[in-house]
């Protein structure tokens, strides 16, 4: 008797645990209006990083580290990646990158899908959606975003680490303005 009163005790505080987690996560997410942060991405092992801001719903501006000009940028509706050399603007929807900014989405999403604890720092949940498959990451001590991993529109496998995290900044109104394309 008293093995199986332990046995519910465990699964009951592991239970309640998770949903503490995912408690948390929420309440922070619906706190967060915006979001400044490094970054590094491994895209198919080409690592680059940079800085961005993100504004929900729907819209970030990143500025990468390299020489290039590389910025991304989207206004809540489409997606544009320029370089010196290059253009590309493509409808958010179709993209990965429009579960992660839309933190009703995510909160929604992370109310029903179970956590996996990952190096007991971090919290993951993997979201499956329009045949995306996006894992998403969430630091256990503060229940900020971390990262997230996912299979770009070309195929390629994308992994983001966020660092040096700032929240509710000042954001300038034309910060999420798309780029002309000269």
């Amino acid at each position: 008797m008293l093995r199986c009163t332990f046995i519910f005790f465990f699964l009951v505080f592991i239970t309640d645990s998770n949903a503490n987690n995912k408690d948390k996560i929420i309440e922070n997410l619906n706190n967060t209006q915006n979001l400044d942060f490094n970054f590094e991405q491994n895209i198919n092992g080409k690592i680059e990083n940079g800085n961005c801001t993100i504004e929900y719903p729907k819209k970030i501006f990143c500025e990468y580290a390299k020489s290039n000009n590389k910025i991304l940028v989207s206004n809540g509706r489409s997606l544009v990646i320029k370089t010196i050399t290059s253009y590309y603007r493509y409808p958010l929807h179709k993209t990965p990158l429009s579960f992660i900014l839309d933190k009703d989405f995510l909160i929604n999403k992370i109310k029903i899908l179970e956590e996996r604890i990952v190096d007991e720092s971090f919290i993951n949940y993997t979201i499956k959606e329009n045949d995306i498959e996006l894992n998403v990451f969430f630091n256990k001590q503060t229940y900020d975003l971390i990262g997230w991993q996912n299979t770009d529109v070309y195929q390629n496998f994308n992994i983001t680490f966020l660092s040096s995290i700032q929240k509710n900044k000042i954001i300038p109104k034309n910060k999420f303005k798309l780029p002309d394309q000269n």
